[in-house]
């Protein structure tokens, strides 16, 4: 796979870039440490600092063994992080995608804005398939999803674990996708 995305995108409002150690205290405190907001996501709530330095290191090894890996999401007005998105890579032509944002980021329309950046630079890179997963008893992302032309494929049962419902038992999720010619 030799095509790269771009590493910094502005849109309208936001400005998508990649995330940086910089970024670190502003991650743990505006989202990634919040128990409403990662209630319904599929990686555990940041208990440190140091969770965070290691999502970051993550996503430094994604971008350097992909064309793309976590976008931080910030406000194009004062640069305030919102949240994050990404790509990840099952293989060189599918990819997930996800999104999580601040609380007082909530509602404004934010994720379906990034979302769409996402797509756009999954049809970029070469992607054919591009999923999301769900909880179901996540209306506001299952809502986004639908707004961005993704179509439920199945619900699968006892499917992965949500670290932060406080049970290690797998649950069912929402699959979502889109495909590119």
């Amino acid at each position: 796979m030799s095509l790269r995305a771009i590493e910094r995108i502005e849109t309208s409002r936001l400005l998508l870039r990649q995330p940086t150690a910089a970024d670190a205290e502003a991650i743990f405190k505006r989202y990634a440490s919040d128990a409403i907001v990662t209630e319904y996501l599929g990686w555990p709530r940041h208990r440190s600092i140091a969770d965070t330095f290691a999502f970051l290191a993550f996503s430094d090894a994604e971008w350097a063994t992909w064309p793309v890996g976590p976008y931080l999401i910030a406000s194009r007005a004062d640069g305030r992080v919102l949240g994050s998105t990404g790509l990840a890579f099952e293989a060189p032509t599918v990819a997930a995608t996800g999104y999580v944002l601040a609380r007082d980021a909530w509602g404004l329309g934010y994720a379906t804005e990034a979302l769409a950046v996402m797509v756009g630079v999954a049809r970029e890179v070469g992607v054919h398939r591009l999923y999301a997963l769900c909880h179901p008893a996540n209306p506001g992302s299952i809502r986004v999803l639908e707004k961005s032309a993704f179509t439920l494929e199945a619900r699968l049962p006892r499917h992965a674990p949500f670290p932060n419902l406080g049970t290690t038992e797998p649950q069912d999720c929402l699959r979502y996708a889109r495909t590119f010619p």
